[in-house]
């Protein structure tokens, strides 16, 4: 009877141990979704930042009609219960003439390295035979999807007309039409990226939306203000350098300089009487808490860094 006993225990130890298995090797199954790195290519103003911003539903990447805004890559995180990818904002494609614009090719060539998916962007009304030269250029490896922006602002004829001529290229797997601006619809545009990406362990935990740090965005924000309401050449000739964040008990205190290469530049930034450092102070303070989701205390300095474009201390000094 003991053994009996003995034996019937056992059969019930191999079970348990058999259905905590399954269990295991389900849990570790489900682990494993749709993931990779979705970067996105284009020339100036095409709307890469948009759509990254519309994909991610978060404000991630600044925007401005004034074409290369973007310096930066920048990473959104995309996670759901079966897929999450990462989807990269890169700085329009431009022919280098500072060491600044370098550096910013250099981003796109490392975010070209490590795609698993390119989305080539046009804007529909672009010439189209200089778009494709770009993305014959860039010798991609990997799957491209052809994405057509703007489309609210062209007819059907040109839109099919665009279409069919990105078809036909072989970088080209598949092409999406979309309004970066009017809305995406998020399901059907990720279906056809989805399919062509692999199957792996995700990069990131499922709460990261970015990989960039706060103060990298609370720089970027008060940059977009300068783009906003300095016209000409000055915002392309300036640059954000935060210097201090401290959380206090009831704010955040910041502390930032804006770097531009000549002094007539610092009066145009300061304004008469300190009208327009204060402009640019108020709106980005607004910005930045919405960001924050919590008060600040914002302080901007202007200083005077002849060529820093060009010079490779003071690049690395604000960031890039």
């Amino acid at each position: 009877m003991a053994l009996i006993f003995l034996a019937v225990e056992l059969q019930l130890i191999r079970t348990d141990y058999l259905l905590r298995s399954c269990s295991l090797k389900s849990t570790a199954l489900n682990f494993f979704m749709k993931t990779g790195f979705v970067n996105i290519f284009g020339r100036p103003n095409a709307g890469k930042s948009t759509l990254l911003n519309a994909l991610i539903g978060e404000k991630l990447a600044i925007v401005s009609p004034k074409v290369q805004t973007t310096r930066h890559r920048i990473k959104g995180i995309l996670t759901e219960k079966d897929y999450q990818v990462i989807l990269s904002d890169t700085p329009g494609i431009i022919e280098p003439k500072y060491k600044l614009h370098e550096k910013m090719m250099h981003s796109v060539k490392n975010a070209l390295e490590d795609a698993d998916i390119a989305l080539l962007i046009v804007d529909v009304n672009e010439n189209i035979e200089e778009c494709d030269a770009i993305f014959s250029s860039l010798k991609l490896k990997v799957p491209a999807i052809v994405v057509i922006n703007k489309i609210d602002r062209a007819g059907q004829d040109k839109i099919a007309e665009v279409i069919k001529y990105f078809k036909e290229k072989k970088y080209c797997t598949n092409t999406i039409t979309i309004s970066a601006t009017s809305g995406i619809n998020k399901k059907s545009f990720l279906k056809p990226i989805l399919e062509l990406l692999p199957e792996g362990e995700p990069f990131y935990a499922e709460d990261e939306m970015t990989d960039l740090n706060t103060r990298f965005f609370v720089g970027e924000i008060v940059r977009e203000k300068i783009f906003e309401l300095i016209a000409d050449e000055i915002p392309y000739q300036a640059t954000v350098l935060v210097r201090e964040f401290k959380e206090k008990t009831t704010l955040v205190k910041i502390t930032a300089d804006i770097i531009v290469q000549r002094e007539s530049q610092k009066a145009i930034i300061l304004g008469d009487k300190g009208a327009m450092i204060k402009k640019i102070g108020t709106l980005s303070r607004l910005d930045i808490e919405k960001f924050l989701q919590q008060k600040i205390f914002l302080e901007l300095f202007v200083k005077v860094k002849e060529k820093w474009r060009d010079n490779d201390l003071y690049l690395k000094e604000y960031g890039y």
